[in-house]
């Protein structure tokens, strides 16, 4: 390599953004990890929320919501669906306690709306073994009746509900305010607009949206310790994002991308990086297909304290992801590699313990060796 070479080659490297990228390596430890089953034989058990320490609500994607007994590992369907419309990746999807009002319940599904299919909010009543007074609360405006990209998780900030809407495999619609597509929105907990929005006075675009240029985001959690919204999401083929949501914020779908088209060695966006677009905190090259997000603090699993535990479907594991006392992402482990289940939801009780849920309709809990 000449020396002009070898210069511009390190204005490069010293110029490049402070992406963090996945490591691909066989050299990342796994630590001694096993799993207790607590139920199978479900439909895709897509959400989980912990009730309390022995009582976890189950959303399966044809339409069902039950109460999974821990202790007595028993399940309890209380509601069926009417109108779900399971399709493709859509059904029931999240399903979240309110931290807001006593026995209230949100979840997401995909629903007939005119002659589309779309990612709606509901609200219910939870009394002990029954769901009551259930109301759709909002319902997204995209326009498409496709089977895909439908988002979608459920969030809390001290005030407000978030949730993630996909971009119905419509790629334009990341950069189109005039749909929901391709966003987070923001809610009062009644699924009213806050004045505060940042696109309230916007006349062409969607009020409820918080942050746009989203592919299918399927991880959403608030973290209350950085009061900061984290958000995973699933790339094209490579190029899955962790992104730090901000209040009207680009992250850049379709025009920039990590990822490549899945019909040949085609780069999707223009760039990988862009002005004026958020640029991710971590990238995985290749696709782990994100399916979950959660925040871990406590000292019952000691080593994984102070992380990000994403649910992985292609790559079957749960990903660790660890951050630094300043919430900077410090460095990555792959456990659970070895149980071969596409990881779909990740659920943390108040008392430490760690359930997920697979596709394949099993429910676990994380056990240290």
């Amino acid at each position: 390599m000449s020396r002009r070479h070898r210069l511009l080659l390190l204005i490069l490297i010293t110029t490049l953004p402070s992406i963090v990228y996945a490591d691909t390596s066989d050299h990342l430890k796994e630590d001694r990890w096993n799993v207790e089953t607590i139920y199978t034989g479900l439909n895709v058990p897509w959400g989980l929320s912990a009730l309390d320490p022995n009582r976890m609500l189950v959303s399966e994607r044809n339409g069902q919501i039950g109460i999974l007994y821990i202790s007595d590992k028993r399940y309890q369907p209380i509601y069926q669906l009417p109108d779900v419309v399971v399709t493709g990746q859509g059904g029931l999807l999240d399903i979240a306690l309110s931290p807001f009002e006593p026995h209230k319940v949100y979840f997401t599904y995909a629903k007939r709306s005119n002659k589309a299919i779309e990612t709606v909010l509901a609200q219910a009543t939870l009394n002990k073994e029954s769901l009551s007074e259930v109301t759709v609360l909002f319902t997204a405006q995209s326009g498409s009746t496709s089977g895909r990209h439908f988002g979608s998780r459920i969030a809390f900030d001290d005030k407000y509900l978030y949730f993630s809407i996909g971009d119905r495999a419509e790629r334009d619609n990341g950069q189109d305010l005039a749909t929901h597509a391709g966003s987070i929105v923001r809610l009062n907990p009644d699924g009213t607009i806050p004045s505060d929005n940042p696109f309230t006075t916007k006349p062409e675009a969607q009020a409820a949206i918080w942050s746009y240029g989203h592919r299918n985001p399927q991880g959403l959690i608030f973290d209350k310790h950085l009061d900061r919204l984290w958000s995973v999401e699933h790339g094209p083929r490579g190029g899955d994002e962790i992104n730090i949501i901000a209040k009207g914020k680009n992250y850049g779908w379709p025009i920039t991308s990590h990822g490549k088209e899945y019909w040949g060695p085609i780069a999707v966006g223009e760039a990988k990086e862009k002005q004026g677009i958020v640029s991710p905190s971590k990238v995985y090259i290749p696709s782990i297909a994100p399916s979950s997000l959660a925040i871990y603090r406590h000292d019952k699993h000691n080593t994984l304290n102070n992380s990000l535990l994403i649910g992985a479907l292609k790559l079957t594991h749960i990903n660790v992801v660890k951050l630094d006392a300043q919430g900077n992402i410090a460095s990555e482990q792959r456990i659970l590699q070895q149980l071969g289940e596409r990881i779909r939801d990740i659920e943390v009780s108040k008392d430490g313990e760690i359930y997920f849920s697979t596709d394949s309709g099993k429910i676990y809990r994380l056990v240290a060796e």
